[in-house]
């Protein structure tokens, strides 16, 4: 699990005398192997938020905690941009991420799942946005990490590719379960693909409405379906807009 507890975050304010107040006696527990998705409007403190968690920002007053763990886990980050080395080819960035000597099974079974085996010995260049970020979450799950961190992966995808791409996400993430926690801006979205929804306010950061999805998995296809949820939800939580 993760345990969040941060009293008090700060960044400077460019021409101004105070610092900005990013977030302030901000709480939030992720259970063991829960896919947790972060929605809340730009600049509201989500990307420091995952910085902090993944230690890339010590810069803070507060404690992260992950239960009862004797060593620190290991901690996968799918960032905004895929940062894919555009002179290695797929196969090598995946490889780069992987501490010890890279299992050849275990590379290729992501690749399969991700359907990127024909395109394993391509330059980046070569790939489209959405199969570039595929590769990234490739190289994120290839680490085995216990907690996967995913900030707007699908961003300026197309409904269709980001649609694919979610569902071979989850696809991936059942079959290799892990806590996750996941950023986006799109309400459809974070249905389509969270046990629980976390709605945040404008920095300073809060929590101001949670939900679980209330519709099963193998539904979750059904655009309908999603829809209908989302408007139940800005009718139960009208601040969320």
């Amino acid at each position: 699990m993760i345990a969040i507890d941060i009293k008090r975050k700060l960044y400077p304010a460019k021409g101004k005398a105070d610092n900005h107040l990013v977030m302030a006696d901000f709480q939030l527990a992720v259970n063991s192997g829960e896919f947790v998705c972060l929605v809340g409007p730009s600049g509201c403190g989500k990307t420091s938020l995952l910085n902090i968690i993944a230690e890339l920002d010590n810069d803070y007053e507060g404690h992260i905690g992950f239960g009862q763990q004797e060593k620190p886990p290991k901690i996968g980050y799918v960032f905004q941009n895929p940062r894919l080395l555009p002179w290695r080819t797929v196969r090598e960035n995946i490889e780069l991420a992987i501490a010890q000597k890279p299992s050849s099974n275990n590379i290729d079974a992501l690749l399969d799942a991700m359907q990127l085996t024909p395109f394993q010995h391509v330059y980046p260049e070569r790939l489209s946005l959405g199969m570039s970020r595929r590769v990234a979450i490739i190289r994120a799950f290839a680490i085995n990490p216990d907690v996967l961190l995913m900030d707007e992966p699908f961003v300026s995808l197309d409904a269709a590719t980001a649609r694919q791409v979610g569902h071979l996400l989850i696809n991936l993430w059942q079959q290799r379960p892990h806590t996750v926690l996941f950023v986006t801006h799109d309400l459809r979205e974070a249905i389509a693909l969270a046990d629980r929804i976390v709605f945040l306010s404008p920095a300073p950061m809060k929590i101001i409405a949670e939900s679980t999805v209330g519709i099963p998995r193998n539904e979750r296809g059904n655009e309908q379906a999603v829809e209908t949820f989302r408007q139940r939800l800005l009718q139960d939580y009208p601040e969320i807009i």
